[in-house]
């Protein structure tokens, strides 16, 4: 990390953009995991991204420029099985409306990105890490957007400056119904749990 942010500066002279965008999605029933599992969880998730900033900072107080942190709708929302993940996105929204009031004084914008279900590699990637390339992918694809149009809208709202943004139209939804009618998620993540509906743990 140190050694990207020594190129960037030699390359480019200064740094007005730090996006830390580091994480992984770790699953299962919280009886089946292991405190080790929460560990490991926030190091990527929460401690990459503090890694992240702590390096670039004093670049963006001098630029004032932008961090942006990469957030998640499992920010808002935690669903059955997904603790960890939840828990480590949570955190990192904690974290940008910190940092929001913190640096403003130094001219320096916090962007949280929480983009929804977006076309990349993150759902061939289990709970130890390892990538499956042949993994189908397990969300139907109207349900999933393209990296190019997430990529668009992440920039436009980057330059704007914007304080918080959810990129996909289901991850706009999602955070509305929860903010406003909470007893949805509840009912549906009972729905979820009832018996005969347990699904394979990711884990195995």
């Amino acid at each position: 990390m140190r050694q990207a942010f020594s190129l960037t500066r030699r390359e480019f002279g200064r740094i007005d953009i730090v996006i830390a965008n580091a994480g992984f999605s770790l699953r299962g029933e919280f009886q089946r995991l292991s405190l080790d599992d929460y560990r490991r969880q926030f190091e990527t998730n929460v401690f990459g991204v503090l890694r992240t900033i702590s390096l670039g900072l004093d670049d963006l107080t001098r630029s004032k420029g932008i961090v942006v942190i990469m957030g998640s709708v499992a920010g808002y929302i935690s669903a059955s099985k997904t603790s960890p993940y939840a828990m480590s996105k949570f955190a990192l929204r904690a974290l940008a409306e910190s940092l929001r009031v913190e640096l403003a004084p130094a001219g320096v914008a916090t962007v949280l990105i929480s983009p929804g279900f977006v076309e990349s590699e993150f759902r061939r990637v289990d709970n130890r890490g390892v990538f499956h390339p042949d993994r189908p992918e397990p969300l139907p694809a109207w349900l999933v957007l393209s990296g190019e149009k997430a990529a668009r809208r992440m920039v436009r709202a980057i330059l704007r400056r914007r304080r918080e943004v959810v990129i996909t139209w289901h991850g706009k939804i999602a955070v509305f119904l929860k903010r406003h009618a909470p007893w949805l998620f509840a009912l549906a993540g009972r729905w979820l749990v009832m018996p005969g509906r347990r699904t394979k743990d990711p884990a195995s």
